[in-house]
């Protein structure tokens, strides 16, 4: 990464922690994805629930892999034949991993969900929610982040999973009614009512879409 753009993104990133602290959520700052990984690690203790949606970014800095080989109970969806019961699983769970589609310079969370199964976790049931977050998520304000969630994230989501839908084809948003959409819910995360639930870890790395 050129070295201005490290710096820019360390400066932003304690812009967007202070942001996240006056709406009752904690943010941390990692210089690269190895340091990511060893705070996350330090958040989740030993012998905790944890469980996640479909979270490329939790993958990118190693912490997926990290969970399945120490000890912890991951409830993995991926390696369950009952794909509902895990998703039921999450709402009690310790910890629920997420990364986010956007969010804004002063701390607000935007994210889009197909099943909902994410987004309702986020909002309420897991203890604590930790986010994985790359600075190519953060935004202007909460117009800009919607933009990246429905014009930069909602499209490739569907091209990986092979979804015939408009944005797919096009790129870029077309507001559809597919049945295939995966626009289906909306959640923008302003406030946290209970402390210590939210935790945003802030990549100085590009992660995720």
């Amino acid at each position: 990464m050129n070295e201005n753009l490290r710096k820019r993104n360390e400066l932003l990133a304690q812009r967007v922690i202070q942001g996240l602290k006056s709406r009752n959520m904690t943010g941390y700052y990692a210089p690269d994805r190895a340091s990511a990984l060893q705070q996350a690690l330090a958040l989740i203790p030993c012998g905790s629930s944890v469980t996640m949606g479909g979270a490329t970014s939790v993958k990118e800095i190693g912490l997926y892999d990290a969970l399945k080989q120490g000890d912890y109970r991951l409830i993995d969806r991926d390696a369950m034949e009952d794909k509902r019961a895990a998703m039921l699983a999450a709402y009690d769970a310790d910890f629920f991993l997420s990364g986010v589609n956007a969010m804004t310079e002063d701390g607000i969370l935007v994210n889009i969900d197909g099943n909902a199964n994410r987004v309702s976790a986020i909002a309420q049931g897991p203890k604590r929610v930790l986010f994985i977050v790359g600075m190519n998520k953060v935004c202007d304000d909460v117009d800009g982040a919607m933009k990246r969630a429905r014009n930069v994230a909602a499209p490739v989501n569907a091209q990986r999973f092979g979804l015939s839908t408009p944005c797919a084809k096009t790129g870029s948003c077309m507001n559809c009614k597919s049945p295939d959409t995966i626009c289906c819910q909306f959640l923008i995360t302003r406030y946290s009512k209970h402390p210590d639930r939210i935790h945003v870890i802030l990549v100085n790395d590009e992660l995720g879409f």
